[in-house]
């Protein structure tokens, strides 16, 4: 149903990888992450598996959307924003000396809690990342793109009749999917998301759900999300996050009925947070 839309990745620095490296595997070693002198994230080491769904679950402010956005470097964005530790993509350091944080960025697409289409069409829309990356060999290649990325997001058969008409038009629903969409188009191995279908109604946020299931199986996905229902329906493994720190991490089904830590206990029945 998803077509093909990989291609062989280009590494991030000059270095060669590591022979452990396996495509779209992320793993942190002891981060620490700041704001100035606010220390958000402690000591966190955390790996993520090819072709899984990894849930990030906790109270407000417990640093799960810094730690995200710590694995596609955008917290760089905030300038007295400051790490220590290491971050590791396909067996790179990615907040190594000379990396190509474009190329990331391509590698490790996002998809943030709201949607945020650009005031174009549809169609430039998905292919806006295609054109400055240059990604297409020509104006056939970049339509093909563009049809297997709507395909991948489950948005295809909606809008193929107008994707010259404006992306604003969409519902809330196609919208996240066309954002998912954009980002698929640049080729990447890992998608981040950050609370997805928060902003989103029911049926929505089901499309949503389903289509995360469905994209596993080419991509490595980390979501995060306040909704334990959503964590237990589509996520492998989910990993509970408590002022700043990485409480535990399991099966998912094994974290939610069996955890480990009283604190993870007490935030599943509601105890806190």
């Amino acid at each position: 149903m998803l077509g093909n839309l990989h291609s062989t990745a280009a590494p991030l620095t000059a270095s060669a990888t590591t022979s452990a490296s396996v495509p779209g595997v992320v793993e942190t070693r002891h981060l620490d992450f700041f704001y100035g002198n606010h220390q958000v994230l402690f000591d966190v080491s955390l790996r993520v598996v090819q072709h899984e769904i990894l849930a990030l679950i906790g109270p407000s402010g417990c640093g799960k959307s810094t730690f995200l956005r710590t694995l596609n470097r955008m917290n760089d964005l905030v300038p007295s924003a400051r790490w220590q530790g290491e971050v590791l993509i396909d067996g790179q350091d990615i907040y190594a000396p000379g990396c190509d944080v474009m190329a990331l960025r391509r590698k490790v697409g996002m998809v943030f809690q709201r949607s945020n289409p650009f005031p174009f069409s549809i169609e430039e829309n998905v292919a806006y990342g295609v054109k400055i990356n240059h990604l297409a060999r020509d104006r056939q290649h970049r339509a093909e793109i563009v049809e297997r990325s709507l395909r991948a997001a489950g948005l295809w058969e909606e809008v193929k009749d107008r994707l010259r008409h404006p992306a604003l038009a969409l519902s809330g629903g196609q919208q996240q999917r066309l954002c998912i969409a954009r980002a698929l188009a640049v080729e990447p191995e890992i998608l981040l998301m950050d609370e997805p279908a928060s902003a989103l109604d029911p049926i929505a946020t089901a499309r949503i759900e389903e289509l995360a299931i469905e994209l596993k199986q080419r991509y490595t996905i980390v979501i995060v999300t306040h909704n334990l229902q959503q964590a237990a329906r589509i996520s492998d493994r989910t990993s509970f996050f408590l002022m700043g720190k990485l409480m535990e991490t399991g099966a998912t089904q094994t974290l939610f009925t069996k955890p480990v830590r009283k604190e993870t206990e007490d935030y599943i029945t509601g105890r806190f947070g």
